[in-house]
């Protein structure tokens, strides 16, 4: 059996504990749609975008949501929260398995810099294993980097998942990239915004051929999606339409691309272009 389900929570969430309203929203899905494999929330939905929020792990979310998963028998991605660690601060989502336990953590690897202030990136590319396939985890501005989708695909991953929060008027343009990310990658891209205060919605999932299979509006939305890995598997094998195989090609060219060094990174161009701050007047 290929076949895995996800539901993606698009809820509008303040700042605060939102604990009970987020598990009875996956009490209710779970209810509802019961063939539900995994559900996946939004970017730092448990307690807002505010670091004052920050905890150690294991936190209070992250074991309130291990209870829930035994519980339903079913696998979390519970959006983010603030990760407090010695005097840093990470954007941290948990990967929680149908038996309540954290299989994985993921830091984000590129806070939303400058207006993110005060959050650490992260180091490390996470993936995990599901009974059908792989799975490979981001958050949100990494849609932006290239880098972190085929890194992830190197590892194996034939799904991209990204909790999401954003509310500003290039959401269009993520969504664009969503589909460039899919099908790239061929595999499935998941991205899953918040509402509100602090987010727009319009949370989507990609095919591996870059098709939309659901894209949500700017209100509440439960959207299950049953996905198929061998979906991933053949059009990797085959090439989009027996045309591209652009994995193949990446793995097949000797090129070495010279700017993820750190001696290139000192010497390049991209250092003219001053600081990274918020723009002025």
């Amino acid at each position: 059996m290929s076949h895995f389900s996800i539901a993606g929570m698009q809820l509008s969430l303040p700042c605060g504990d939102n604990l009970a309203t987020i598990g009875q929203e996956i009490k209710q899905t779970k209810k509802r749609f019961p063939w539900v494999n995994m559900i996946v929330l939004s970017e730092l939905c448990s307690y807002g975008p505010e670091k004052k929020y920050a905890s150690v792990f294991p936190s209070k979310a992250e074991r309130f949501y291990c209870a829930l998963a035994k519980e339903l028998n079913i696998w979390l991605i519970p959006g983010s929260e603030y990760e407090q660690c010695d005097e840093q601060v990470f954007n941290t989502t948990s990967v929680i398995n149908s038996d309540g336990v954290v299989i994985e953590r993921y830091r984000k690897i590129y806070p939303f810099l400058p207006y993110e202030k005060g959050v650490s990136p992260g180091q490390d590319f996470v993936v995990f294993d599901v009974p059908q396939g792989r799975i490979g985890v981001a958050i949100c501005y990494d849609l932006w980097f290239p880098e972190v989708a085929r890194s992830l695909t190197c590892l194996g991953a034939e799904v991209l998942i990204y909790p999401t929060l954003t509310g500003t008027i290039d959401r269009d343009v993520e969504l664009a990239m969503a589909q460039s990310t899919a099908v790239t990658n061929q595999c499935y891209v998941i991205a899953v915004n918040g509402l509100g205060d602090y987010g727009n919605g319009k949370s989507i999932m990609v095919a591996p051929d870059g098709s939309v299979i659901y894209q949500a509006g700017i209100n509440k939305e439960i959207f299950p999606v049953e996905i198929d890995f061998a979906v991933v598997r053949r059009n990797r094998e085959r090439g989009l339409h027996g045309l591209g195989q652009p994995l193949k090609s990446y793995r097949d060219n000797p090129i070495e691309f010279p700017f993820n060094t750190a001696k290139a990174r000192v010497t390049s161009k991209l250092n003219q272009l001053g600081p990274l701050e918020i723009p002025k007047i």
